[in-house]
């Protein structure tokens, strides 16, 4: 039996970084802040690496490392990418066995452009067939998120599932995709969902509610919560995170730390968080983790060097001891 069973697709990502001084290279504020190029022109970069990426591949990698027994379930590619994403996730110990190939698709692939303190993603995605595995996996945890055109039928599978295994957890996080393709069965997922991870920005997305309305964290917390959810962690960047119920609400700041890449920090809280959750920690315990996670992340250039152990976790913990959760 696993622990945990992430639904979602592998993703190969080829990172950029792009000199901080290119003169061809600029931020302008129009609306949101915009990433900017000379049209036409050749933009010299500082260095450019290929990783194993997306959210499923993310979490159940980060899991792993917290020492959960973790797998995957979804299709990739009969290509390069797709063998290189089942190599990769099983080199890092994680189960392969519900990684189903389509020979009529392609394997999610990214360009991830890194300048200054955030990344630009370039994504790519198709239409893929996906399958319910036979037989069904056994799980404590199941963590859903962001896939392909196609899954539809995955989707249902997936609540029957649950409806047939009530003992089951379900982490939801929309990820690009489902937002995208799949709006109509949000409702669905949210109100079963034991647990709901998102950002500021798909926060907005799913109340169709803004930060600017509603003045506080905890008014979107308590429309998610309202749409079924049983618990909502909420991540902002440099503002930190939040976490809640229908019976507390809490924040932890961001942890002070230079950063070098933002690639992979959701998905390390989301790791963090949710197996201080399998632990059964309460929901300070787990923010604390999900924070750490992130932080050590944020340091590196990929999204899977930083990643945490238990120990690790604890260590950086008490480095910022005097940074804890309050009560909102």
């Amino acid at each position: 039996m696993f622990n945990l069973l992430a639904i979602g697709d592998p993703i190969i990502d080829t990172h950029v970084r792009i000199d901080d001084s290119n003169s061809g290279c600029q931020l302008i504020p129009h609306g949101k802040m915009k990433l900017c190029f000379d049209y036409g022109s050749k933009i010299p970069i500082r260095t450019s690496f290929q990783s194993l990426g997306g959210n499923a591949a993310n979490v159940s990698v980060g899991a792993t490392k917290l020492g959960l027994e973790s797998a995957i379930l979804s299709t990739v590619g009969d290509d390069t990418n797709g063998k290189m994403a089942i190599r990769e996730l099983a080199k890092y110990g994680v189960d392969t066995s519900y990684l189903s190939t389509d020979k009529k698709s392609h394997t999610r692939y990214s360009v991830v452009l890194n300048y200054k303190e955030e990344r630009t993603i370039l994504s790519y995605s198709d239409h893929k067939n996906y399958f319910w595995p036979k037989p069904e996996p056994e799980t404590a945890w199941i963590y859903y998120t962001g896939l392909s055109e196609g899954f539809e039928s995955l989707h249902e599978d997936l609540m029957d599932y649950l409806e047939r295994h009530p003992t089951v957890r379900l982490a939801f996080n929309p990820g690009s995709g489902l937002l995208k393709f799949g709006r109509a069965y949000l409702p669905e997922i949210i109100s079963r969902a034991d647990l709901l991870i998102v950002n500021l920005e798909e926060a907005e997305s799913i109340t169709g509610e803004t930060i600017e309305k509603e003045k506080t964290y905890s008014a979107l917390i308590n429309q998610l919560l309202k749409m079924g959810a049983k618990e909502v962690a909420l991540t902002d960047a440099e503002k930190g995170a939040w976490a809640g119920n229908k019976d507390e609400l809490w924040h932890l700041k961001s942890f002070p730390v230079t950063v070098v890449s933002k690639t992979g920090a959701g998905d390390a809280f989301s790791a963090g968080y949710l197996s201080a959750r399998y632990y059964e920690h309460d929901l300070k315990h787990a923010l604390a983790w999900g924070v750490a996670n992130s932080t050590a992340v944020i340091q590196k250039e990929d999204p899977h060097s930083g990643l945490l152990d238990r120990k690790g976790v604890e260590l950086l913990l008490n480095k910022f001891k005097t940074i804890v959760p309050t009560a909102v």
